[in-house]
């Protein structure tokens, strides 16, 4: 009896195609549901599309404005937000892979900075809330940052941990046998081989917190007004959406929906410049 004709066999082809075609399925509705969504996104958000959008302040209800208070404050809380991240994730990155390889206290920075990747962001919100807005009776763009970067920190410290330990352990003994300590050939050396992973998990982070909205309601809250004082309460695109979304004002829901345009076409670009900046590392 041929083997590939036997009940065993045929049940088994027929499995393998039916997950197959699940497989396939699942995949089209996934798809479809994105390419909806996003259409739905560009149609609404492209006819909200104006010089005024950037140029222009929140408006009242019924007024004419833009989103240029939240844009601005947007950048500032993801900027500060960035540089701590990037400053604590690449050294907690760096110590992991090089200094802490194979002990126990690594597992454990490990193992709690994989709880806080995971993270529910409406917690973090509420912790910096107890930490940074309550102790000094007022919101301010630093707490929103701070919150941020408690986001955005994890990632930047998983992509520098996996980026060092896949450089070759040849460069680390070319540059000791030279006479150079290791934290010399890390920062020389290294660094500069790993310098396009460690941009694409920066990337990755700026991607991540750029859309968040739970962390700033309980941090830096929001203003109608361009503020560039940190110390103060101050605007953003999601809590803006946030608000101008649940309005009863079409103005402010166009403008709602023009916000968030203009945050998927910032993740959207982060993100393709860290699949290529990923690509490149990679490279031989």
């Amino acid at each position: 009896m041929n083997r590939a004709s036997s009940p065993r066999a045929r049940r088994r082809q027929a499995v393998s195609k039916i997950f197959s075609v699940a497989c396939l399925g699942a995949t089209m509705v996934a798809v479809i549901a994105l390419a909806l969504i996003l259409w739905t996104l560009v149609t609404k958000g492209a006819a909200a599309l104006s010089p005024g959008l950037f140029t222009q302040d929140q408006p009242a209800p019924g007024s004419v404005g833009g989103l240029r208070n939240a844009i601005v404050g947007s950048l500032i809380m993801c900027a500060i937000g960035m540089v701590i991240a990037l400053v604590v994730g690449i050294l907690a990155g760096t110590w992991l892979a090089e200094y802490g390889r194979g002990t126990k206290r690594a597992s454990v920075v490990r193992f709690f900075n994989d709880v806080l990747l995971s993270a529910p962001s409406i917690l973090v919100g509420l912790f910096i809330y107890e930490l940074m807005v309550r102790p000094f009776h007022g919101f301010s763009g630093y707490a929103g940052a701070v919150a941020l970067a408690f986001l955005a920190t994890p990632i930047v410290v998983r992509t520098t941990e996996d980026i060092l330990t896949l450089q070759p352990d040849a460069l680390r003994e070319a540059g000791m046998a030279l006479g150079a300590g290791h934290g010399h050939v890390i920062r020389t050396v290294l660094w500069r081989a790993a310098g396009a992973g460690i941009v694409t998990g920066g990337l990755l982070g700026f991607a991540r917190i750029s859309g968040e909205t739970a962390p700033l309601l309980f941090t830096s809250l929001g203003s109608q007004f361009v503020q560039a004082d940190p110390s103060q309460p101050m605007a953003s695109l999601p809590t803006t959406i946030f608000q101008f979304a649940l309005s009863a004002f079409p103005d402010w829901q166009r403008l709602a929906w023009a916000g968030a345009l203009l945050i998927a076409v910032a993740v959207l670009v982060a993100n393709i410049a860290g699949r290529l900046l990923g690509n490149r590392s990679h490279r031989p």
